[in-house]
């Protein structure tokens, strides 16, 4: 699930959608504009595997934990490299 596995694709697996959530996350944006951007990305980019909001609210669950994105006034944000591991 996190990594892809046998029923699970590599473009549909949690590191996987967590990179493309990542990369719309260019400056802060809210739950509902990140999803509309990934939705639109992957489209553009021909990613045809179906992805419901369910997968991408678990995706956001994932890299939180892994202190990639935080959430700031109702607003994602990605969080740096250096930001992230400064505080462990």
């Amino acid at each position: 699930m996190i990594t892809p596995t046998k029923g699970i694709a590599p473009e549909r697996c949690l590191l996987a959608v967590g990179a493309q959530i990542l990369l719309q996350l260019d400056e802060p944006r809210t739950v509902s504009q990140t999803w509309a951007r990934l939705k639109a990305w992957r489209s553009e980019k021909s990613h045809h595997s179906p992805l419901s909001f369910g997968w991408f609210v678990l995706t956001l669950d994932v890299l939180y934990g892994m202190g990639a994105l935080e959430l700031r006034h109702d607003l994602l944000v990605a969080r740096s490299a250096d930001a992230a591991s400064a505080e462990r």
